[in-house]
């Protein structure tokens, strides 16, 4: 006999999603149990996480203190130290809730490529492109189903960036899942608006962020288009948590044509760039490669170079092309 419960006690999407966790490998009873709560209540956590919910002020210290007694994994690894690394215990590399939850900077072409897959595709195990010990696959089932939801970043902010329906959750069952979770705070949209969304917040100067986390599933989730006075990853990278990876890329300044404008340094948003004997200088261990600024150059000064030490882009095309090479037919 089936018992169905009712749809006020568990969705079809909450559903799709055990299923799915269930057809993952090595993904835990603690990993499922904290992407429902993630996905259910993604505000709260949210907010808690960027320090901004009342209850933090109240009872920060004590948070923190429960937070450290989770067992501690390693963040971000290199293949080669896989069987070596071991975790510290001065709190740069431990997880918590929030420190499970990562960042792929991906220049705009790359953004484009990860919202207009045509079918569905199978990546898994990408630690060359993407350093993370378990969140590192790109398995995409309906592409096309994207959902635009409002950014729980900016929402918990007093004075939000806008607009705030930014954050695109793309394939299943992420995207039924958040969709049938908030649906007054998100959207269905087409490839075609995703693409539009991308262009706008790359026009405002905002970052866009491939994410992947643990508990959903250990994938590819969403792109983020991410501002440092909202995103509370960003925030957190920027304090000393690597919660954040380079595309894989570092801005070059072209003196000759450089006109000292500042526009590229009023527009980075991890402050690589400042203005100095009339030219715009970079500094590489700051720039994450995400493009904003040579998108916003009128003068063309600005360019993009791969950069070996930060690690290999994630371009979409590229590694579907690397997969029929290897494995004609078996991965696509």
């Amino acid at each position: 006999m089936i018992i169905k419960l009712p749809s006020f006690l568990i969705k079809s999407s909450t559903v799709e999603f055990i299923r799915e966790a269930l057809r993952t490998p090595n993904i835990s009873f603690y990993d499922w149990l904290h992407g429902n709560v993630y996905s259910r209540w993604p505000y709260l956590y949210i907010s808690i996480g960027t320090g901004e919910h009342p209850i933090v002020k109240i009872y920060g210290p004590f948070i923190k203190h429960f937070l450290r007694l989770l067992k501690p994994r390693s963040l971000v690894i290199n293949p080669e130290e896989l069987d070596e690394l071991t975790p510290t215990e001065n709190g740069s590399n431990l997880y918590t809730f929030a420190d499970s939850y990562h960042g792929k900077v991906v220049r705009l072409d790359s953004a484009y490529q990860l919202v207009t897959v045509k079918e569905d595709i199978r990546l898994p195990d990408l630690e060359h492109v993407i350093p993370y010990r378990k969140a590192r696959d790109i398995i995409l089932k309906n592409p096309n189903h994207i959902v635009a939801l409002d950014c729980p970043c900016r929402v918990s902010r007093s004075e939000p960036c806008l607009p705030l329906d930014v954050c695109l959750i793309v394939g299943e069952p992420f995207a039924s899942l958040v969709s049938q979770n908030h649906p007054q705070k998100s959207r269905w949209i087409t490839q075609e608006e995703a693409v539009q969304i991308l262009q706008e917040e790359e026009q405002r100067g905002h970052v866009h962020h491939a994410f992947f986390k643990d508990a959903m599933l250990g994938r590819f989730y969403a792109i983020c288009n991410c501002c440092s006075c909202c995103c509370g990853a960003m925030q957190a990278h920027r304090n000393g948590t690597p919660m954040l990876t380079s595309s894989g890329y570092v801005a070059f300044v072209d003196e000759s044509i450089c006109i000292a404008c500042g526009t590229c340094a009023d527009n980075c948003q991890f402050g690589a760039i400042n203005v100095s004997n009339g030219y715009a200088v970079v500094d590489p261990t700051q720039c994450m490669g995400c493009g904003v600024c040579s998108t916003l150059c009128e003068q063309n000064a600005v360019t993009l170079t791969l950069d070996p030490t930060k690690g290999d882009p994630l371009i979409i095309r590229q590694l579907l092309e690397n997969v029929i090479v290897q494995s004609p037919g078996n991965e696509i």
